[in-house]
């Protein structure tokens, strides 16, 4: 590239003499080969094929700590390398730099007068003679101490991230043991015995790193009730587990003093309303009811209320599924008064009485992970398992879940009581 310097120069630039840019190119073009050789920012060497040093420049010699006297003639490229470094050059740098006459970029170690190792980048490329022949090998040096730095600052980093990432999943595996474990004191034991009903339950949270808000219970009223529960308290977190257990213990004292359903929803609506009515409200969905079986007639009788929930399936033994409906419960603690409506059913030999949250029928279907479940298709595959045990249709539920385990959104709690179907006569 021609450098044109006959141009008129700029004043701005150079104080309108036209003089300085000129004379700072002058100066560059007075530099010699030898003392842009000497005086490189880099090192360069030249060696004979075997190795022998033939000219090496100021900057390498200052690098190495060394006399030119000491080098030239005397000593081999693989003498100025650590032990490492000879070793590599003898096994891959020099076998790869003869089969293909140049090699750049290698990182090496140079030994140091004062007994130190610097970081090297060696380039080498072959010059061959005018038959064809190798005459010598041709060697730059680079300094590579700041890379060396950079990488050694790169490595601290990442150990250090590995170190904070398998702290962070430490911490995140003792916070879901904490959470499962809070999660299973906001829930039964195991449920108890009820005589001639079967029960089953199941509940599944969406991700283990949340509280869930879903709620079950069954207890015994008196000699001839049980009292059972299920509901989705609005939210995650501590806020929602906090709504959980005041439902529960509510609700299992509201039933020891009045088993209505209407009066237990009712007592639990005015324990959420008046608990949170200030600051940030709360609220719940809830199904209350009493189960009473007659051990004489097979049979079962649920009284139940609903305020809000997603309405209970019966499961008949012959087939059929419905829902049993429950219009016009209001969710419970919204308002200071709500209107709760019951609704009562005969379970016969054979029947099941499901109860579920919505994280069943708001799991979203499909390849695309777009549809929602819904009630109808629920009742579709409730039907399909009508007139098996409790246990059986809970299982099937559950593998309905597993399948649906990449659309669940929310917790799922499920509770079936069912009245055993007569055993045939053998």
């Amino acid at each position: 590239m021609t450098i044109r310097t006959d141009q008129e120069p700029d004043p701005q630039q150079d104080g309108g003499g036209g003089h300085t840019s000129n004379a700072a190119f002058a100066a560059l073009l007075e530099d010699s080969a030898e003392e842009l050789y000497e005086s490189a920012p880099c090192g360069y060497l030249s060696t004979l094929m075997d190795g022998t040093i033939a000219k090496i420049n100021t900057r390498l010699l200052e690098w190495l700590g060394l006399a030119e006297d000491d080098v030239v003639g005397r000593m081999r490229f693989t003498d100025l390398l650590t032990v490492g470094g000879r070793l590599y050059h003898e096994t891959h740098f020099a076998p790869l730099l003869q089969l293909h006459g140049e090699i750049g970029g290698i990182a090496l170690e140079i030994r140091q007068a004062g007994g130190g190792r610097m970081p090297v980048l060696v380039s080498s490329v072959v010059k061959h003679g005018a038959t064809g022949g190798p005459l010598l090998i041709r060697t730059t040096v680079f300094d590579a101490r700041d890379r060396r730095a950079y990488e050694e600052e790169l490595l601290r980093a990442r150990k250090a991230a590995e170190a904070a990432h398998r702290q962070a999943e430490a911490d995140r595996a003792r916070l879901q043991d904490a959470l499962a474990a809070l999660q299973q004191s906001l829930l039964p034991d195991r449920l108890p015995p009820v005589p001639g009903v079967e029960t089953a339950v199941h509940y599944r949270a969406a991700s283990p790193d949340h509280l869930g808000g879903d709620f079950y219970d069954l207890f015994p009223i008196d000699g001839k009730r049980f009292g059972f529960f299920l509901g989705d308290v609005c939210g995650k977190g501590p806020q929602a587990a906090a709504v959980t257990s005041l439902a529960r213990y509510t609700l299992r004292a509201a039933a020891l003093h009045d088993p209505d359903p209407i009066s237990a929803l009712s007592t639990l609506n005015q324990a959420v309303y008046e608990r949170y009515t200030t600051g940030d409200p709360r609220y719940c969905t809830t199904i209350f009811g009493t189960i009473e079986p007659d051990l004489a007639t097979g049979q079962a009788t649920v009284h139940l209320a609903s305020g809000g929930h997603p309405p209970a399936l019966v499961l008949r033994a012959d087939g059929a599924a419905d829902f049993l409906h429950t219009p016009g419960g209001l969710l419970v603690g919204i308002l200071q008064s709500a209107h709760f409506v019951s609704a009562t059913a005969i379970l016969e030999p054979g029947d099941t009485l499901l109860l579920y949250t919505d994280g069943l029928t708001e799991a979203r279907t499909g390849e695309d992970r777009t549809a929602l479940f819904g009630d109808e298709a629920l009742r579709g595959f409730a039907a399909r398992h009508a007139g098996r045990p409790a246990r059986v249709v809970v299982e099937a539920l559950i593998g309905l879940l597993d399948d649906f385990a990449d659309g669940l959104e929310d917790d799922t709690a499920l509770l079936a009581l069912g009245v055993p179907a007569p055993k045939p006569q053998e």
